[in-house]
């Protein structure tokens, strides 16, 4: 029997925004006051360094700080992941060591970008890992957009059978044929699919996938979170319903240079966050009348 627990792993969790004061150090108050409106708002779990939390722009002090803000406020009533980018290996296993001891209930961790690992590089990579948290899950995070590559149905499937604490991922891969290969060929071992892209939450429910990693959750929770609720009550027509009001939202993003757009509606919306790390920064006057627009026809903002 595995001893892995992973019946936590489901529903909309949210990549959260860092919020920073203008020396680019985290808002503390602004960060826990953030924890409580996403939580409020109907979330199932907060994951900590996702790509809308600008992991590539933190030190590994400053991500330990950050973390700490976070479980501190989060204080049990929801699960928090570790997302792991870097590219070396041992420092994925720093980082993942640090979250598990510091109240994460499990890490994700994303394809090493800038490089281009083979199958078995890749394989030694995400076990190595897994074996140096191997009480906790770990999730893969397939982002082929932001890494250059994606990973591979055969490598997944070596990964989810042959690493115990393998037992689910993030696709944010976008193709649902691959999001439904992975889910076909990894239920016999209860591998667990979160899907990665905001328009797609309805599309993957159908094709069972357990839940979405959804970074308009940020400022929208309690519509995102009702895509995943109303499917789930049976209420398909209206879980699809809310799909259709949210993609627009979503897609308007895709205009701004990633991942500001998500900052940007939340401070639009009057959940100050601060300001993108450099070198991005806010979306230009005409991109933010865009983001308006979008939630001015949705009914959200007057």
């Amino acid at each position: 029997m595995n001893k892995i627990k992973t019946d936590f792993i489901k529903g909309i969790i949210i990549p959260i925004v860092i919020p920073v004061a203008e020396d680019e150090h985290v808002d503390e108050k602004l960060l826990r006051k953030h924890v409580d409106f996403v939580i409020e708002g109907g979330v199932d779990g907060i994951l900590a360094f996702g790509s809308n939390g600008e992991f590539y722009a933190f030190d590994e002090e400053e991500m330990h700080a950050i973390l700490d803000i976070i479980v501190s406020q989060v204080a049990g009533r929801i699960p928090v992941y570790m997302g792991i980018g870097a590219i070396s290996t041992k420092k994925c296993m720093r980082l993942a060591r640090y979250g598990v001891e510091h109240g994460c209930s499990g890490v994700s961790i994303l394809q090493p970008m800038f490089l281009k690992p083979s199958d078995d590089e890749l394989f030694s990579h995400f076990s190595e890992i897994a074996s140096c948290v191997p009480d906790h899950p770990v999730l893969l995070y397939n982002n082929p957009g932001r890494t250059g590559y994606p990973l591979g149905q055969d490598l997944v499937g070596r990964l989810a059978h042959e690493i115990e604490n393998i037992v689910g991922m993030k696709d944010s891969s976008g193709d649902m044929t691959q999001t439904e290969e992975f889910i076909r060929r990894n239920s016999d071992v209860g591998f667990k699919v979160l899907c990665g892209k905001d328009t797609l939450i309805y599309s993957g429910l159908c094709v069972g996938c357990v839940g979405a990693v959804c970074s308009t959750a940020n400022f929208l929770p309690e519509l995102v979170c009702s895509i995943y609720n109303l499917f789930e009550g049976g209420e398909y027509e209206e879980s699809l319903k809310a799909q259709f009001v949210l993609n627009p939202i979503r897609l308007q993003m895709d205009k701004s240079s990633f991942p500001v757009a998500t900052k940007d509606y939340c401070n639009l919306l009057g959940h100050c966050v601060g300001l993108p790390l450099k070198p991005s920064k806010c979306s230009t006057t005409q991109q933010l009348s865009g983001l308006k627009a979008r939630l001015v026809e949705a009914g959200i903002l007057k």
